[in-house]
């Protein structure tokens, strides 16, 4: 081959490999393009999976609730074990020392290093012992009152035990009255319109994020749920918590004073919940709304579907509430309540028969 079969071999060669390395530049920016389309996706599906976790994070809130509380268990519990003094750490280092013999001077100063040790681990034991003793000895104290009914007692666990963390990160407050050893009543302010989304986040049939306002019959259905799914589960950690048989609940919400013009916090639910009756519902299937036709309450969601807003009622108080049925009665109240109805009955008896003796005429015996 001569020169130029020479010069155009190797520009021929350049060519081709400049072909090939434009070729895999262009391989390289596509598969970067894709690459770059896949996190696109899979950001627009987990900032929908997000807002879709955030929803039903709000309407199952009904469905948790706390361990229940065994306040007999309590009252009788047994104190924690006192720890005991060791030598772990000098026994070791009188090993060691077998082993390794040494001077009489280091000997001596390694047993007592040990023997520090072993007070320092015996001091944090006896700390971390008073510590344990201080809360056996008040939660033993707290148990015994509330096993005696007092008021303050359950009212002091509400604050100090604190069921309804979960709620107060949602935007929820609740204040608590104890009427009775069985009745407590309750004020639920729900900031449902902080909590509820206002847009709506899907995906499109191109796998990005289509944002949208929430619709207002949708919000207020979401915020209708949550709100009576907020009662249940009041209902459900007060009775995990306290012996009472009974909560008289209402819930708050901020509506339009159409009067002002100003947004207020105004009773919308008044519910009066039993726990037998309470025991008796499937939290996982049951919808929250629904659910408040159960109990006797105040409050016409039905009404409310249609004009897409809460209607502010007057709150139950206790002298409302209606005669429980027998169903519904623990054992305990069905048992106060036979004996009642069995001294009106003697009652009822004896006065029917005085009025049947005062009815009949007295004769005079003839002569």
């Amino acid at each position: 081959m001569g020169p130029k079969g020479t010069l155009r071999a190797i520009q021929a060669t350049e060519r081709r490999q400049q072909r090939e390395a434009q070729k895999r530049l262009r391989e390289l920016e596509r598969q970067a393009k894709e690459q770059a389309k896949l996190s696109a996706i899979e950001q627009a599906r987990l900032e929908v999976e997000a807002f879709d976790n955030q929803l039903e994070v709000l309407l199952s809130v009904h469905k948790e609730q706390g361990e229940a509380w065994d306040w007999v268990a309590l009252a009788a519990s047994l104190p924690p074990p006192c720890p005991q003094r060791h030598s772990y750490h000098e026994q070791r280092a009188n090993q060691r020392l077998v082993v390794l013999p040494a001077r009489q001077r280091e000997t001596s100063r390694s047993i007592f290093e040990a023997q520090s040790q072993d007070e320092q681990d015996f001091q944090k034991a006896m700390q971390v012992y008073s510590a344990q003793m201080a809360e056996w000895e008040k939660l033993k104290k707290l148990a015994r009152r509330i096993l005696t009914g007092e008021h303050k007692a359950y009212t002091e666990a509400l604050v100090e035990l604190n069921p309804f963390a979960e709620m107060s990160d949602l935007g929820s407050a609740i204040h608590f009255i104890v009427h009775s050893a069985k009745l407590a009543e309750c004020v639920l302010k729900v900031n449902g319109k902080q909590a509820i989304p206002a847009e709506v986040k899907t995906l499109t049939s191109s796998e990005k994020v289509s944002i949208k306002p929430m619709p207002k019959g949708r919000f207020h259905e979401i915020y209708q749920d949550y709100l009576c799914g907020c009662v249940l589960r009041v209902v459900r950690e007060v009775f995990a918590l306290l012996p009472v048989d009974a909560l008289l609940i209402t819930a708050a919400a901020d509506l339009l004073d159409t009067r002002t013009g100003q947004t207020v916090e105004q009773p919308v639910l008044s519910v009066f919940m039993a726990r037998a009756v309470l025991t008796r519902l499937d939290f996982d299937r049951l919808d929250p709304s629904d659910t408040m036709e159960n109990f006797q309450h105040r409050g016409d969601f039905r009404a409310s579907r249609k004009s897409e807003a809460f209607q502010p009622i007057t709150p139950l108080t206790p002298t409302d509430i209606a005669q429980v049925s027998m169903n519904d009665m623990g054992f305990h109240d069905l048992l106060t309540s036979i004996q009642k109805m069995r001294e009106e009955l003697r009652s009822k008896i004896a006065e029917l028969s005085q009025r049947a003796s005062d009815a009949i005429p007295q004769t005079s015996p003839s002569l």
